[in-house]
């Protein structure tokens, strides 16, 4: 399968809504939502946001996102690298493509 994918510089969020998506940010916050959060399977038109391993994502792309979104894993588990995150967020997210 073939997921499309771009990097982006400034100003791409309000491009993504002007284009009709909705934007998730995979990010730690006080406002996460779980990947598996029904808001995100109704989303028609949904762009995931990712950020560089260790720095992560800037706070005002954060910000500027509609969703936060985390991956649930166990307590044994800190984090995921940005593949692996990626490839876990797109299968979760595979019913709408």
């Amino acid at each position: 399968f073939l997921v499309p994918w771009t990097w982006a510089g400034e100003g791409y969020q309000q491009e993504m809504r002007n284009l009709g998506f909705k934007t998730a940010a995979l990010a730690l916050t006080d406002n996460t939502v779980s990947i598996d959060d029904p808001r995100l399977a109704a989303e028609p038109r949904l762009a995931m946001i990712m950020g560089t391993e260790g720095d992560g994502l800037p706070q005002t792309t954060i910000d500027c996102a509609d969703y936060t979104v985390k991956i649930p894993m166990s307590h044994t588990v800190d984090s995921l690298n940005v593949a692996a995150a990626a490839a876990v967020a797109m299968w979760e997210l595979r019913v709408r493509v």
